[in-house]
């Protein structure tokens, strides 16, 4: 393993406004970020830059976001990624503890868009409680009642229709108003949540200010190939989107199968659209990380992070590190892959403002899960008031506080990120914002690391494997200043052997001048503790950046693979254990107490010399 300095990286041009913040806010990071993101003498002019947001909020005008208590709309979530405060849905204001994002898209359900929110805000305005209070009952039947009418046809299709175009346009003009090129980056977007056997969603994000007069919705089509081909159609009359798969982990292993959703083979021109229309997927959110499962990666001693309880039958085809070896499967044996997606992360808040800090969460449904008592599921008959909300069907124990998506694009701007989003150069993180690189090539030099664009390929790239030699990987991580330090960094190596599906993990980088064993290739444990009692956490352990020259031991050029890089802090509390801590309650057995926070690189592939 080689090491490079950190100031021959100079490629990068001036910090981002969030870097500016990074810089400025903790005395220990000061120094390495302001080299980091210097241009050195001979480098490349300043190209790309770190830029962080959500790509999945809801506002009031989701049905199922306004019946759990949600108010505010569209303008609200813009301000509140921009450092403003929000009235959560059960009464207590929230704001970020860290940074603004950097840009963020409004993602309401397509389906019944604005149609509660115009029931509830019409029908009875006394009824419609103020910001904190709970939503009375009639919202709830409301909701309920407004369904059963349009699908019995009692309910004017025209009208609803009239109100779903109506609140698609509040949305359209709401990110016109809070767009700031250069500063503050918004897209106009929507859920598509079909749902026939396991959740099938995706977000769709619009390129530019050119959008259809209605989004498409779930009664168009449950199936996401029409979902496609209507974005095809619209690519062709100028309007440009990319749909985002999402909660592959609830999909019941529909996700990612081996057949179309009627059930019929797959062919290259299936896995061409949908690769078109769906180049990244998003990994981690508030319902769970889709990275993959202990039942699927057995000797990955990190795969349990953050995933729900499934049956085996219901995780295979719905993690995305099986998607990705399925894709390689598919290659070698017929000659297309539909699964060479890249990597975000998001919220999937229906509160308006995302909850992406442990210390700070605030779940994510409204009245559902808007207050610790109701999270922790507390049943106290001589503390009512601790109970959870009556009537609540889950109280969100197992949602996280997660994530964020991440680009590296040349400005803040919508052209920018959406052709990072294109070209997959993006990562995902669990809510913190660290910072992480990654590029392959067979001419990187270890002691200049600034001309990285020029001799390799970055994330989301394919790499032609040579008939002589193995590549380099370069892999490269910079800490959150406003959360832990960095405990390890790994490469992820998914291949086929003789058509047999492998998987490995490596550390290749450590904390504290630890060193990965040559033969386990596994960091030793660094000893960083937390306190359970006040979730104060070791500050002598862990660094501020890990960067590591890595090859491959096992390299075969014949072979079909892909790498990405995951990213491990040291260990803090998980939410759960910060409001225990705070109501005074004993810590629930049913998760652990803390969690090693990540960020993950969209995969590098490497194409087989014997594949030319």
């Amino acid at each position: 393993m080689l090491l490079t300095p950190l100031s021959t990286l100079g490629r990068l041009s001036g910090p981002t406004p969030s870097g500016r913040r990074m810089m400025t806010s903790a005395l220990g990071t000061v120094a390495v970020a302001a080299s980091f993101f210097t241009l050195q003498a001979g480098a490349e002019p300043p190209v790309r830059n770190a830029y962080f947001g959500d790509l999945h909020v809801h506002t009031k005008y989701s049905a199922d976001a306004y019946k759990s208590g949600a108010r505010t709309g569209p303008d609200e979530a813009y301000a509140y990624a921009k450092g403003a405060p929000l009235r959560h849905p059960a009464g207590q204001v929230i704001r970020m503890r860290g940074a603004p994002l950097d840009f963020l898209a409004v993602t309401d359900h397509a389906e019944y868009l604005g149609n509660i929110t115009a029931l509830g805000e019409s029908a009875d305005p006394s009824s419609v409680t103020s910001p904190g209070e709970v939503t009375p009952d009639f919202v709830i039947e409301a909701y309920s009642a407004f369904g059963r009418a349009l699908h019995d046809g009692e309910l004017d299709p025209g009208l609803a229709q009239s109100i779903r175009r109506d609140a698609w346009q509040r949305t359209i003009e709401a990110a016109e108003r809070h767009y700031a090129p250069g500063e503050f980056t918004t897209f106009v977007g929507f859920e598509y949540t079909s749902a026939p056997d396991g959740m099938l969603h995706r977000n769709v994000i619009f390129k530019g200010a050119r959008v259809p007069e209605l989004p498409f919705a779930a009664f168009d089509s449950l199936n996401p190939e029409d979902l496609w081909a209507w974005l095809d159609r619209l690519r062709a009359q100028g309007i440009e989107a990319l749909a985002i798969p999402h909660n592959t982990n609830l999909s019941r292993g529909n996700f990612f199968q081996a057949t179309t959703f009627a059930g019929e083979p797959m062919d290259a021109a299936y896995a061409e659209i949908r690769m078109r229309n769906e180049p990244i997927v998003e990994m981690t959110q508030v319902k769970g990380t889709s990275e993959t499962h202990p039942l699927l990666s057995p000797n990955d001693e990190w795969a349990n992070f953050e995933v729900r309880d499934r049956s085996i039958d219901e995780i295979k085809g719905a993690y995305v590190r099986d998607a990705l070896l399925m894709g390689l499967e598919l290659q070698h044996s017929q000659g297309f892959n539909p699964y060479r997606f890249g990597f975000i992360g998001s919220s999937d808040t229906h509160n308006t403002g995302g909850s992406y800090e442990e210390p700070t969460y605030h779940g994510k449904i409204g009245i559902v899960d808007g207050r610790p008592e109701w999270r922790l599921a507390i049943l106290d008959e001589d503390n009512p008031e601790l109970n959870r909300r009556p009537g609540s069907t889950t109280t969100g124990f197992d949602w996280s506080a997660s994530g964020l998506a991440a680009v590296w694009a040349e400005a803040n701007t919508r052209e920018a990120i959406y052709a990072a989003l294109r070209r997959k150069e993006t990562f995902a993180t669990s809510g913190p914002r660290i910072r992480v690189k990654f590029f392959a090539g067979y001419d990187l030099d270890a002691a200049d690391t600034s001309r990285l664009d020029a001799t390799g390929v970055p994330m989301g790239g394919d790499l032609e494997a040579r008939p002589h030699g193995a590549p380099r990987f370069f892999a490269w991580a910079l800490r959150d200043p406003s959360s832990a330090w960095l405990q390890r960094l790994q490469i992820v190596k998914g291949w086929l052997e003789d058509g047999t599906r492998r998987e490995q993990v490596y550390d290749v980088a450590c904390g504290d001048g630890l060193e990965p064993s040559p033969d386990g290739h596994r960091c030793p444990d660094n000893g960083a503790s937390v306190d359970l009692a006040t979730c104060d956490f070791d500050f002598d352990k862990g660094d501020v950046e890990l960067k590591a020259m890595w090859e491959d031991p096992d390299f075969d050029p014949d072979e079909r693979a892909f790498y990405y890089v995951r990213v491990l802090e040291n260990p803090t509390c998980r939410w759960s254990t910060w409001d225990a801590i705070r109501l005074g309650l004993p810590l629930r057995a049913e998760k652990e107490p803390t969690l090693q926070e990540r960020a993950w690189t969209s995969p590098i592939w490497i194409l087989p010399r014997t594949a030319r």
